[in-house]
């Protein structure tokens, strides 16, 4: 069985991932939902009462749901990587929360870096560049999704959600090619900003290359068994 197809079929995993993937996610952009209040608010739990959180933070967890929902749907489609894809999971988090879409038309800032990203009307050019290259590399999978990571959140093409746009690119890729998903916990903010601030890639890659297997045995108690190469 396929880890998209078990993912799929197994109700109870499913929920374990999109809720730590979108507690973690957001988290790491400044979201202060627990991860309790996560669950209540994607699965209409209503012994857990919410109080006192901005309307923002429940968009927030809400729309990453349905963002990684249409990166599974797209992978069971076998549909072509493209821009489109990549500005649809960027409208989706970004539903409700601020009126953008596709690229941004003003220049960002990255909090915390020195790097200071292109300017807008720089970025239609570098994401076809980014897609066309990104679709014609064979390099091994992590140092691929690492350099494509780090060069995506440098090009930062939207105005807001790109940290959470590039995480769900990284599990896109993973699912493409049969290997699980990752969570990059809130916990690891630090390092994982690190590497994305001096561009490490090989560090990145190195460090990516370790959490599918945290992730497979968390999917073995969930009743499937993960093969990795």
């Amino acid at each position: 069985m396929k880890i998209l197809e078990f993912i799929l079929s197994n109700r109870d995993y499913l929920e374990d991932l999109i809720t730590r993937s979108t507690y973690h996610s957001n988290a790491i952009e400044g979201s202060t939902l627990t991860y309790a209040e996560t669950y209540a608010i994607l699965y209409n739990d209503n012994s857990f009462k919410i109080e006192g959180k901005e309307p923002r933070e429940i968009y927030e967890a809400i729309n990453h749901k349905k963002a990684l929902e249409l990166a599974f749907k797209k992978l069971q489609n076998n549909e072509e990587f493209d821009e489109r894809f990549i500005k649809n999971l960027n409208e989706t988090i970004n539903r409700d929360i601020k009126d953008a879409e596709g690229y941004r038309t003003v220049q960002v800032f990255i909090r915390g870096s020195e790097h200071i990203p292109p300017q807008p009307e720089k970025v239609p050019n570098l994401m076809m560049y980014y897609i066309y290259n990104y679709n014609h590399d064979e390099q091994d999978i992590f140092n691929k999704i690492a350099r494509y990571h780090i060069e995506f959140e440098k090009i930062h093409p939207f105005e807001d959600g790109n940290g959470r746009t590039g995480r769900l690119l990284i599990n896109y890729e993973l699912l493409k090619n049969d290997l699980p998903p990752i969570v990059i916990a809130k916990e690891d903010r630090i390092k994982y900003f690190e590497f994305l601030r001096n561009t490490e890639v090989n560090g990145l890659a190195e460090w990516l290359k370790e959490l599918p297997d945290r992730e497979s045995e968390r999917m073995e108690k969930f009743g499937y068994k993960v093969n990795l190469v």
